[in-house]
């Protein structure tokens, strides 16, 4: 894939990041086994409550708790599951084994701090980078794989 295709969104409120995630979830397909988003910024600029937008979107009705010290926080719908994962605390790409990294790839994995692994992105699907703009918040969105990008490019403006 050449150049990723990359949209830049206003997020002026928490609002704003619920309706990304639903149009994120909304553009997925039904069972979205294999696909990998990666979910970059600093501390406080939305990651979680971005993913915790997108399991909400997906139907989940529980507690969605941070998985800065699990790891990783497992999701379980009727017909594909959902890794929430949170790379901060990972110092090795060795450790990613520990996880039972290999066993996740059937799943959705919405992956906080994926530059903590050196290759991730080559992995991904979509990255969504958030920052802050003001007192609300502006993401990126680049496809990194074809299908990443037709996702990208298919987000309502």
């Amino acid at each position: 894939m050449g150049q990723p295709l990359k949209r830049v969104l206003s997020l002026p409120g928490p609002e704003s990041t619920g309706d990304l995630a639903r149009q994120l979830v909304n553009a997925l397909p039904a069972k979205p086994r294999g696909w990998v988003i990666l979910l970059q910024g600093e501390l406080g600029s939305g990651k979680s409550t971005l993913a915790r937008a997108m399991l909400r979107s997906l139907g989940h009705e529980g507690s969605v708790p941070s998985p800065t010290y699990t790891l990783v926080e497992p999701y379980e719908f009727p017909e594909f599951s959902v890794y929430h994962i949170d790379l901060y605390r990972i110092a090795d790409p060795e450790e990613l084994e520990f996880l039972g990294w290999s066993d996740l790839s059937e799943g959705l994995r919405l992956i906080e701090w994926p530059e903590r692994i050196p290759g991730l992105n080559e992995l991904g699907d979509i990255v969504v980078r958030l920052s802050y703009d003001g007192s609300g918040r502006a993401a990126e969105l680049a496809g990194l794989s074809d299908r990443g990008a037709l996702l990208v490019a298919g987000l309502p403006a």
